[in-house]
């Protein structure tokens, strides 16, 4: 048996094609993120490659996030800025107040019990990771930095406050959620802006785990479901929730406070990310 696709059906879905020619001497292409001479290749791999030990299933996400930010236009982000700002004023606010929420332990050490800061500061104390791992170079000048810093540092608070937690299936829970949260919030051109490297992120991932891991592939389908349902929820997108005027509340006050609901029970998916690894030996093999 074989899975056989005739000239027929190929003509079929091709119809209305129109040959097109260049005097160009290199690949060209009305996209210009094909024609970025290592995008194209980097987004192959990482959405057809097996994971393994020898490259981590985060590689290349500050490469390709740098990318598209180098193939954006700013000056066009900057107006949109500007248009939603007008129309929005939790959007205004955020942009006004550049409350960046660059914990450090010290910042969130006196927080009491089932504070949102006490559970910031136990993430970072028993994980070892900072909050602050991309962007964090760049000097907070204009709406436009702000926005760089601020949603990098985010990530793993909007982890805490959503019970998604930082597994195979609470990355694609959270990614979905705020997906759905951007796209009802913001104007469709500046939430596809907001939504583009996520989108590669979750893309990436569920094609990897339909090609090679199936009880992986299943999961997501779940926290797909799950994550639309909590953002459609949330009252605002949760990148302008001010954390530092929340850290002293308590945790299930701020998700009061946000919309966050339903909270999945603690623990949920905690071991998901091992159905999304082979075993060395089949990594030995391909390798010979």
């Amino acid at each position: 048996m074989e899975a056989k696709i005739s000239s027929d059906e190929i003509a079929y879905f091709n119809q209305g094609n129109v040959k097109l020619t260049t005097v160009s001497s290199v690949l060209i292409s009305s996209s210009p993120y094909l024609n970025h001479p290592t995008l194209p290749q980097m987004l192959a791999q990482e959405m057809l490659r097996r994971n393994g030990p020898d490259v981590s299933p985060t590689a290349y996400i500050p490469e390709v996030a740098q990318i598209f930010h180098q193939l954006e236009n700013v000056g066009r982000i900057v107006e949109l800025f500007e248009m939603e700002k007008a129309r929005l004023p939790k959007f205004r606010e955020w942009c006004e107040k550049r409350s960046l929420a660059n914990f450090r332990l010290d910042d969130v050490a006196h927080c009491a019990p089932g504070t949102l800061g006490a559970a910031i500061h136990h993430f970072m104390a028993t994980s070892g990771y900072e909050l602050e791992f991309m962007f964090k170079e760049i000097p907070v000048v204009n709406d436009f930095t702000f926005y760089l810093r601020q949603t990098a540092v985010t990530h793993d608070i909007e982890h805490i406050v959503t019970g998604f937690g930082p597994n195979h299936g609470g990355e694609i829970a959270l990614i979905e959620a705020n997906l759905q949260s951007k796209a009802r919030y913001f104007c469709a051109e500046l939430a596809s802006f907001f939504n583009r490297i996520p989108t590669y992120l979750k893309a990436k991932t569920m094609l990897k785990d339909v090609l090679f891991y199936p009880d992986a592939h299943v999961l997501v389908q779940e926290a797909q479901v799950q994550g639309q349902r909590q953002g459609l929820n949330w009252k605002y997108p949760l990148m302008l929730a001010d954390w530092r005027a929340m850290i002293d509340m308590p945790l299930t006050e701020v998700q009061a406070e946000l919309g966050i609901t339903p909270v999945p029970e603690p623990g949920l998916w905690q071991d998901t990310t091992d159905l999304a690894i082979d075993p060395r030996q089949d990594l030995a093999q391909a390798a010979e």
